[in-house]
């Protein structure tokens, strides 16, 4: 299959190269299409590896490429094209705008890419549809439970078809049940859609929707759970 995301001896400290290490030579290697989960205790440097794939901080040393394409040697205004076009996110915080109803807050990735009008709402509908809150398109975050809001923020995520998804603690605020459905439809849609996801969690039921589950420690990367099978 093909490698799209390539990680290799990744260092970042806190305070520059001299200061208190982050995360100490991570290696990691993605095909498209694999869903893989990352656990780890609090300040081991989950959500810095996230910011370091997804190009919003630069490592001290090591490489990341995307697609063949080294986002360590891009500048900040081509590595934001970059994630506009080719990265989704879904956050524990859900973030979504809340002046903006359910379908443009969808929206939000197609309409900067320019992508035009009647695409656009064609693509919102689909998405919504998919996660079940079509008929909720014209609602507003506010009128809208906490899972209703994670489903339109997985939406949100996968309505350009990026390449890479990256997933903060995605069920970090829904309750046990909400937290299922949520991840399920997170696994269905990136099975559906073909793209490589990494799910970031405190949560073992979480990890436990991905392919693999690896562990960030201060030594590195690991590998912890083999592929299930699909």
């Amino acid at each position: 299959m093909l490698r799209l995301l390539s990680i290799h001896q990744l260092c970042k400290a806190y305070g520059g190269p001299q200061g208190r290490p982050v995360l100490r030579d991570v290696d990691l290697t993605l095909a498209a299409g694999d869903y893989v989960a990352i656990m780890g205790e609090s300040g081991t440097g989950k959500s810095t590896l996230l910011n370091l794939i997804a190009g919003l901080d630069t490592p001290d040393a090591g490489r990341i490429l995307l697609a063949g394409r080294e986002l360590t040697g891009m500048g900040e205004a081509e590595r934001t094209r970059l994630r506009r076009r080719s990265m989704g996110f879904v956050f524990q915080a859900f973030h979504l705008l809340p002046h903006l109803t359910v379908a443009q807050n969808v929206a939000l990735p197609l309409a900067l890419n320019q992508v035009p009008a009647s695409r656009r709402r064609a693509r919102v509908q689909a998405l919504l549809a998919a996660v079940g809150l079509a008929a909720r398109a014209d609602s507003y975050p506010r009128e809208l439970s906490g899972g209703q809001m994670q489903r339109v923020a997985v939406a949100r995520a996968l309505v350009h078809e990026p390449q890479l998804l990256l997933a903060d603690e995605p069920t970090g605020n829904l309750d046990q049940d909400s937290a299922a459905q949520v991840l399920e439809l997170l696994r269905r849609q990136v099975r559906e859609h073909g793209c490589t996801a990494i799910l970031v969690t405190h949560s073992r039921s979480a990890a436990a929707s991905a392919d693999r589950v690896y562990r960030l420690d201060a030594e590195g990367l690991h590998l912890q759970a083999p592929a299930r099978t699909p």
